[in-house]
């Protein structure tokens, strides 16, 4: 997302590269392209006058520091504006009231709503043991409340039935009443999906609020709506004191100028973006480490905590003792790499949090992403023998599995390539001082590397 932004910045380095001094002329051109690029990316247009003066405000002057060049200390410059733009700091979830904590999600429909009930569960419970409560009062939506209740299933929390000829008022106290008697921590009520220029549903809404008394407030919006999102959030804050608001298709092709523009307009923080379908797609907003991607310098603190929650640390505990022992690694661990890299969002999600990888195009990731579905299905169509001891397959073997798994020949061989490069990689790796001899080991494999 925003990729369009962050090549244009990586531009405004490049023409600024080689002067000493940041001057008004220098500002002046490095701050139109900044502009452009905000505006492309459908940022709100008071979002980014303000966002320019500010920039204007702070650069201007400044001399070089140490060994910094200009188009450094102008980055750092917009780096810290973006922080401030987006919220400073990452705005926790409130649960400082007598249980049950009531979260009240509001939005339009088709924004994302019930999945992003489902997300928020899975948040809820990974940041300590709360007994959770969801019930859909969205009684206009067909299947709505069967919708939630599937979701409800898949985040392992417990759904309270209701039915579409109740009213969302008589539901809501029900329910609250069944998450008190039955002490419950945590109570989500999903809403039907309203136009802020519908006065009836926005009435109604207003209405779950006062019976309700939600310590949260939460605004789904869809990244993708660009513009049209940050309206609508205002709109629904001036109806809802909302409390925060949950972003969400941000790993969609959209501009992405939502994420930049709705904490400005609204005054009310983001605090958690959806990145996926998934349950497991969603991430707590960092403002700071949200500015450091779109920058380019990558988010390697949010890949480290991707792997703490989603990597099994006994298969990785294995892995490593493989390479102590100085044991086999052998093809199922292969396989079981990938696996572990799907579980933390796939390759897209990774590439996205590394530094620089604004240089790789979304063709190359999608192209990645495919190669390693082919190797999966490569393996799956192996004995576990064969994956075992990748030396027993020879030519009759390897036809029999191109054949299984519906790949040439020609597939198989350049996977065992791959595997015996990684294979060797990893035996440095397990011997003392080995990371020296394997980036040389390195220099071989990959492209550009002498």
């Amino acid at each position: 997302m925003l990729d369009n932004l962050t090549d244009r910045l990586s531009r405004v380095v490049k023409n600024l590269r080689g002067q000493g001094r940041l001057t008004e002329a220098n500002i002046q051109d490095a701050l139109r392209e900044v502009r452009v690029a905000l505006l492309e990316a459908d940022v709100a247009l008071p979002v980014v006058k303000d966002f320019i003066a500010r920039v204007k405000e702070r650069a201007m002057g400044h001399e070089v520091l140490g060994s910094l060049t200009p188009g450094q200390q102008l980055i750092g410059v917009v780096h810290k504006e973006l922080t401030a733009l987006m919220g400073e700091h990452a705005a926790p979830l409130n649960f400082a009231t007598q249980p049950p904590a009531v979260f009240l999600m509001a939005g339009l429909q088709g924004a994302g709503k019930t999945t992003s009930t489902g997300k928020l569960c899975r948040v809820i419970r990974e940041a300590g043991k709360k007994r959770i409560l969801v019930v859909s009062c969205d009684v206009y939506r067909p299947a709505a409340i069967e919708q939630l209740k599937t979701v409800a299933g898949q985040a392992e929390v417990d759904f309270f039935p209701s039915s579409a000829d109740q009213k969302p008022a008589d539901i809501a106290r029900a329910a609250l009443d069944h998450a008190r008697r039955h002490l419950f921590d945590v109570l989500i009520v999903d809403t039907a999906g309203r136009l802020h220029i519908d006065t009836a549903m926005m009435d109604e809404i207003k209405d779950l609020h006062a019976l309700l008394n939600p310590i949260e407030t939460l605004f789904v919006v869809d990244a993708m709506q660009g513009q049209d999102a940050v309206n609508t959030a205002k709109a629904f804050n001036d109806a809802l004191p909302l409390t925060g608001v949950i972003l969400t298709k941000l790993d969609g092709d959209a501009r992405g100028g939502a994420a930049l523009s709705v904490r400005h307009v609204t005054g009310k923080p983001v605090k958690l973006v959806g990145v996926g379908e998934k349950l497991t797609g969603i991430e707590v907003f960092h403002p700071e480490r949200m500015a450091s991607r779109v920058l380019g310098m990558g988010d390697v603190l949010s890949l480290i905590e991707d792997a703490q929650r989603n990597v099994d640390h006994a298969e990785a505990m294995k892995t490593v003792q493989k390479l102590k022992s100085g044991k086999g690694f052998d093809l199922e661990d292969f396989k079981a790499q990938m696996q572990q890299m799907r579980k933390m969002g796939g390759l897209g999600a990774m590439v996205d949090k590394l530094p620089g990888a604004g240089k790789i195009g979304a063709d190359q990731v999608a192209h990645g992403e495919k190669e390693m579905r082919r190797i999966e299905g490569i393996i799956n169509s192996m004995t576990a023998q064969e994956r075992r001891r990748p030396e027993l397959l020879k030519a009759s073997r390897k036809r029999r599995i191109a054949t299984g798994s519906g790949v040439q020949v020609q597939d198989v061989n350049r996977l065992l390539t791959q595997f015996e490069q990684a294979q060797k990689m990893m035996k440095m790796m397990g011997k003392g001082g080995g990371m020296a001899k394997m980036m040389r080991g390195m220099k071989g494999m990959m492209p550009g590397m002498r």
